[in-house]
């Protein structure tokens, strides 16, 4: 039986077509993915991400314990409600998840990890608190429920749905945490617009969303969400990387330190083996066909295979996320096999649309 988060019972009373996406019950979209896009490009919309699990580490080596499990440094998190965005990576370098946490305090750590990997997140955590650090404490926070509020108008729209939210929040900078009452406001998000993403009990979810409705944001599916994440050129686990895929080969090698003297889970694997693929962008420069997953690109340098592709309604066409030989240059001419025929693209670097505007042409 599928999981349900607390706005299930709201998703179907407003006709969302309900899909199963990582074992939960979610929306798809509520009539328009395409309607849908464009409110969060231009105005603000909504998303149910309360699969999402929200765990609280707590304990006095918390900071210490995530020096050694994290491949991005959180030394970097110095301000309380600092956020950073890392990959969780096996010993062999793989990338097991991708999460956001938090700094609330030197004995209190909060992670946000993917819906589909919860669960062997948890027991990856846990297998290095016994074996690193046993006075740790890692709670899973199913109470909570999550809405990311996204779009160029999204943070006005909180604001007034949500009595108080202002004070509490009007000084966030990207990427920066705060609470009022009982709700955590984060400036974070998945789309490449600027937003908020809430964390309340799951007991006031319905009255939030409804409370944000009224303020006039449109409630989104995953349809939108994915369209919208992939012309910000941000990663989906599962396609994008996996555990087969070193972050290295998956766009990411911004997100791991390998400057400081700092050890972590991966470090010796990632420094002995050179990446010999990466992820690009594509651009899709002909008629006839969509870039789509596991479609095959050819290049001067060999073979590459699309993870993630769709139509950009922002730019009016096909764009997608490609692993590709390393050394495969920006503006490179590519085929894409679509339908058994070889169609142009274009290598170019991501994202494609930030803040409402197109990066490529």
């Amino acid at each position: 039986m599928l999981k349900q988060t607390a706005l299930n019972t709201l998703h179907r009373a407003a006709g969302a077509k309900m899909v199963d996406f990582g074992g939960w019950e979610m929306p798809l979209t509520y009539g328009s993915q395409i309607e849908e896009h464009h409110a969060v490009r231009r105005d603000a919309g909504m998303f149910d991400v309360s699969h999402m699990l929200s765990l609280d580490l707590t304990g006095a080596n918390a900071r210490d314990f995530l020096r050694y499990a994290l491949a991005n440094n959180v030394d970097k998190l110095a301000i309380p409600g600092k956020a950073l965005y890392s990959c969780l990576l096996r010993a062999d370098g793989g990338v097991l998840d991708d999460l956001i946490v938090y700094f609330l305090a030197e004995d209190f750590f909060r992670i946000v990890v993917n819906a589909a990997t919860a669960d062997k997140d948890v027991a990856w955590f846990e297998k290095l608190i016994h074996e690193h650090a046993a006075d740790l404490k890692l709670t899973r926070r199913r109470d909570l429920a999550m809405i990311a509020v996204q779009g160029p108008n999204a943070r006005e729209r909180v604001w007034t749905a949500l009595p108080g939210s202002r004070v509490a929040s009007e000084t966030l900078k990207p990427f920066v945490a705060s609470r009022f009452g009982d709700c955590f406001i984060a400036r974070t998000g998945y789309t490449g617009e600027d937003g908020f993403e809430l964390l309340v009990s799951a007991s006031r979810a319905a009255a939030v969303w409804s409370a944000l409705i009224g303020s006039g944001v449109k409630p989104c599916g995953l349809g939108a969400r994915d369209t919208l994440r992939l012309e910000a050129g941000m990663n989906l686990y599962g396609q994008d990387m996996d555990e087969t895929t070193s972050p290295m080969e998956s766009g990411l090698t911004w997100t791991v330190d390998l400057a400081s003297d700092r050890y972590f889970v991966g470090k010796t694997a990632l420094l002995a083996k050179p990446a010999s693929q990466q992820l690009v962008g594509l651009l899709l420069l002909e008629k006839g066909g969509v870039l789509r997953s596991h479609q095959r690109v050819s290049t001067e340098l060999g073979q590459g295979e699309i993870t993630s592709g769709t139509f950009s309604p922002t730019l009016g066409a096909s764009i997608a996320l490609a692993r590709v030989p390393a050394g495969v240059a920006a503006n490179a001419r590519v085929s894409v096999e679509i339908r058994g025929k070889q169609l142009a693209a274009r290598v170019v670097k991501p994202p494609f649309v930030r803040y409402g505007k197109a990066l490529v042409s």
